[in-house]
């Protein structure tokens, strides 16, 4: 039986099987086959199309938006589906903070689910680090798990330990722009060479840009002809 035969007769029995069948995770009450019900699905908002292909900015028209061609940042492209807003938020939060891993999988699905498929000429796929620190803290890093959703089916192309964090810099969400560059300035490291070579990374919230920026300076340094950038969620209060 072929790979893609097999999948879909595996996914019809879990579909079938009352086993699989748990209560959703945001309602409680409804069967959900892959966490969420139907409708708690449809709750999630989607980020409005057209957007801008480098940073994932809404736009009313398709194309470059004008911060990106007035500064365009170090990575080359950015593939979120969702805003980061209720109930995605929720989810999230409660996968990070809350140490739920078993959401890993709900949002890694999602992820793949919405976005674009990882190309095959990317060559390294990346997690944004977490400091030791804060590893230990939370127990897991959400990145990688999600990373590890999108490798998917080509695992070889997974390399969590290309960049590490140099320390535990304080959390982005509650510093300005100027803020977030000041605190990720000297954060990761790279000591890898990457020369010729295609690098997703990959992040769960994706707000001012600023850690995919730092991140995809570093990785060009050592010689990465290309960075993309996937995420699960973009907030739509800062332009990248």
């Amino acid at each position: 039986m072929h790979h893609t035969k097999l999948s879909n007769y595996l996914a019809h029995v879990i579909d079938m099987c009352p086993f699989f069948n748990q209560p959703c995770l945001l309602c409680g009450q409804s069967a959900a086959t892959d966490g969420l019900c139907p409708a708690c699905r449809s709750s999630l908002v989607p980020l409005p199309q057209p957007c801008c292909p480098r940073c994932a900015t809404p736009l009313p028209c398709g194309g470059l938006c004008g911060r990106c061609q007035r500064h365009p940042p170090a990575f080359d492209a950015l593939h979120v589906p969702y805003v980061f807003c209720y109930p995605m938020d929720g989810l999230i939060h409660a996968f990070k903070y809350g140490k739920r891993l078993e959401l890993a999988g709900v949002l890694g699905r999602l992820l793949v689910q919405s976005s674009p498929p990882i190309p095959c000429n990317i060559d390294r796929v990346i997690p944004v680090p977490l400091s030791k620190e804060r590893l230990a803290l939370r127990g897991f890093n959400q990145s990688d798990e999600l990373a590890r959703q999108l490798t998917g089916t080509i695992p070889d192309r997974f390399f969590p330990a290309i960049c590490g964090r140099k320390s535990n810099t304080p959390p982005q969400a509650c510093l300005s722009l100027s803020e977030r560059r000041r605190n990720l300035r000297n954060a990761f490291c790279v000591e890898t060479r990457l020369d010729g070579l295609s690098v997703a990374i990959v992040d769960d919230v994706v707000t001012t840009g600023t850690t995919l920026n730092t991140m995809a300076v570093m990785l060009k340094n050592q010689g990465a002809k290309r960075v993309e950038a996937w995420a699960l969620a973009r907030t739509l209060e800062f332009n990248t």
